[in-house]
């Protein structure tokens, strides 16, 4: 493992962590089993993730092109991700097992105007092969993509210059008034943005 290998592996655990803390928090605020789910996938692919930096570093030790301590700083760093992870998935376990939020917590859910949705791009939708930046979606719809599904690779932090796919599998967080036309958007079955 290089040491360019051992930073890819460590920033896409920290960002998946990242990602599943957003989607765990906002599948409870939202009340959206699929999001929730969603993080229950993510934390099996972090848990390998973590496993697979882990057995490098040990085998790079031995080999010597890692000094000792740069592989338990390197594994230190991966289960500190994973831990961060696993929290994620026990946020998102509240809104799957149907727990009950304090009181506070409901009513404030209940006057947020925004909602965050899961929905998949249509091969014939208009959105499809079109940079975000170019369709404008949070100026058209008030929607914002917080993160793509495509396949099994996630995208997060996606910018104006993400092409949208047909297949992608788009989460966005918006006002409410927005939810209709944006998914209209996605399925094609509108056709103006």
């Amino acid at each position: 493992m290089s040491e360019q290998e051992a930073q890819e592996l460590l920033l896409e655990l920290k960002e998946k962590a990242e990602l599943m803390v957003d989607l765990a928090y906002s599948s409870v605020i939202y009340n959206n089993k699929e999001i929730a789910k969603e993080v229950y996938e993510l934390e099996d692919y972090v848990d390998n993730l973590n496993e697979e930096l882990q057995k490098l570093a040990i085998k790079d030790a031995k080999a010597g092109e890692l000094e000792v301590n740069e592989a338990i700083a390197i594994i230190q760093l991966g289960a500190c991700s994973e831990a961060i992870a696993d929290a994620a998935r026990d946020i998102a376990d509240v809104e799957l097992r149907d727990v009950e939020l304090h009181p506070i917590i409901r009513e404030s859910i209940l006057e947020s105007d925004e909602v965050l949705i899961k929905v998949e791009v249509s091969p014939n939708s208009v959105l499809k092969d079109k940079k975000l930046g170019d369709v404008k979606l949070a100026s058209h719809t008030g929607m914002w993509v917080i993160a793509i599904k495509r396949g099994k690779k996630w995208i997060y932090g996606a910018d104006r210059n993400t092409i949208i796919k047909a297949g992608d599998i788009l989460f966005v967080r918006g006002p409410r008034e927005g939810v209709e036309h944006f998914i209209a958007l996605a399925r094609g079955e509108e056709k103006e943005i």
